[in-house]
């Protein structure tokens, strides 16, 4: 009787590995093109410049490769198709993994989400030359893939956080006002019932008094400045 042989790895089915980042981001009030003093929670969509789904807005992600780690693919990504630095550190979000995600073949996603201020994104935005953009979140429009699951599932996540600490995706400077603190809240939070001054009460167990002097305003007194507990 023969003997049976030996299975190896190369037996088994070789899906690939892509990796795709939702890059979230407070746009500031005179940003929304609404005229009032609600920011928007936007995420970062990147122009396809060629291959699979060219000239389709998606989020910036790439292909695993070989030796390389995942958080390695991640930074090649941000950094080549974001132009963004390696000091942008994502975290792991979740795995897509559903049979029909990309038609080319299975392809499993270890989608990442990272949270940065609007002022890092503005410049990057406007040095690339119409390939980037900042889109309000109910705005995305169709992506390739599952790219509006990975948003939405970045954004529930995001609110989750925000709903217990006071700026973890530290969108902030290090000292800022309650209002500046509201106006991230009811974006990330998608424009929550809860004015201003019900907000003021419960987030000042979050925060503690900054040492910097307040800013002075244009009229009225200078708001105080907190910090992150």
């Amino acid at each position: 009787m023969a003997k049976k042989r030996k299975r190896t790895l190369l037996d088994h089915p070789q899906p690939s590995v892509a990796v795709d980042t939702a890059v979230l981001t407070v746009l500031p009030p005179e940003r929304t093109g609404r005229g009032d003093d609600r920011g928007e929670l936007a995420v970062l969509q990147v122009r396809r410049a060629g291959g699979h789904k060219r000239g389709q807005w998606s989020l910036p992600g790439t292909f695993l490769h070989g030796g390389e780690l995942l958080a390695e693919s991640v930074a090649r990504s941000l950094r080549e198709e974001a132009g963004l630095g390696d000091d942008v550190v994502p975290r792991q979000l979740r795995v897509f993994d559903a049979v029909d995600r990309d038609t080319r073949g299975r392809v499993l996603s270890v989608a990442h989400a990272v949270w940065l201020p609007h002022a890092r994104l503005a410049p990057v935005v406007a040095a690339a030359g119409g390939g980037l953009r900042l889109v309000p979140v109910g705005e995305v429009g169709p992506m390739p893939f599952d790219h509006p699951e990975v948003v939405a599932a970045a954004v529930a996540q995001g609110r989750a956080e925000y709903a217990e600490r006071a700026d973890p995706g530290r969108l902030l400077p290090d000292s800022f006002t309650l209002h500046e603190l509201w106006v991230v809240h009811d974006a990330v939070a998608g424009h929550f019932a809860s004015t201003e001054d019900a907000f003021r009460l419960r987030a000042v167990r979050l925060l503690e008094p900054s040492s910097e002097l307040p800013r002075k305003p244009a009229v009225g007194r200078p708001a105080r400045l907190y910090r992150r507990r």
